[in-house]
């Protein structure tokens, strides 16, 4: 790894709140000692505990190479193999961080280089825009949510990933059941001889209406298939999202949404 500049004590400060609130400090103190970083003051607060270590550490040495490799370390894809969405979440907060010293940290657990980022408005505008063209496009407010510059510091990718989870959570909400995916369709909206919806979008009393009901069953299997299990196994350098196809994914999230809204529950 070439000589990396030091990252700014504004940053590291931010940095270090997340990297002690995702940690206990048992595993903050053994990938200090992985990467020769001193642990100067192993009995203060967590994020203190870093934010010391690691401003000692540049000081010295002027360089931020090995605070890079304890952030790859901490956060390696395979610390999170069963629970990706918790680990989704924990990189988009390092990411937001990372952004304004132009690094993103990958699924695949790697730094690329991106667009440096300026100012946090950069995002804000971005998100800003965003949420007023969905309004103008009457989408749903649970859509809306997702709308956040948090989210949206690199690309779209993230408020994409999170609207298409929220859609089936709805679907978890309104049955009580607990899978994902098509496996919590079927299970929720499945028709057969011997089987029963657990929640429908009409009556299901003529043939349309159970043409109708199967066809909205089979769009939530298309926005899980091409968009949730896409963002959550491919890396996200090979699945840029630009402005059109967020708007496009997030309103056909909404008219889910809103069906979803509208449908009955018919077991209880």
């Amino acid at each position: 790894m070439p000589k990396e500049n030091p990252i700014p004590g504004e940053m590291l400060e931010s940095l270090c709140k997340v990297l002690g609130d995702q940690n206990t400090g048992t595993e903050i103190g053994h990938y200090l000692n992985q990467c020769g970083i001193k642990d100067v003051n192993p009995d203060i607060t967590k994020w203190k505990r870093l934010y010391n270590a690691f401003v000692t550490y540049q000081n010295e040495n002027q360089e931020s190479n090995r605070i890079q490799i304890f952030i790859q370390k901490i956060l390696h894809p395979t610390r999170y193999a069963d629970e990706h969405e918790k680990f989704e979440t924990y990189r988009s907060q390092v990411n937001t961080r990372l952004l304004f010293i132009g690094l993103e940290f990958t699924q695949e657990g790697k730094y690329r280089r991106v667009n440096q980022a300026k100012t946090i408005p950069e995002a804000q505008k971005r998100a800003d825009t965003l949420k007023q063209k969905l309004s103008d496009r009457r989408v749903h407010h649970d859509v809306l949510l997702f709308c956040k510059a948090e989210l949206l510091q690199d690309n779209y990718f993230h408020a994409v990933f999170e609207a298409t989870k929220s859609v089936a959570q709805k679907i978890r909400d309104k049955t009580g059941l607990t899978e994902d995916g098509s496996l919590l369709v079927d299970k929720a909206f499945g028709l057969g001889e011997r089987r029963t919806p657990k929640i429908a979008i009409n009556s299901l009393q003529t043939e349309s209406e159970e043409s109708e009901h199967k066809g909205f069953s089979n769009l939530l299997k298309g926005l899980f298939g091409m968009f949730r299990n896409t963002t959550g196994h491919a890396p996200k350098i090979t699945w840029s999202i630009d402005e059109e196809t967020a708007l496009d994914c997030l309103t056909l999230a909404s008219l889910l949404h809103k069906t979803l809204d509208r449908s009955i529950r018919t077991q209880f």
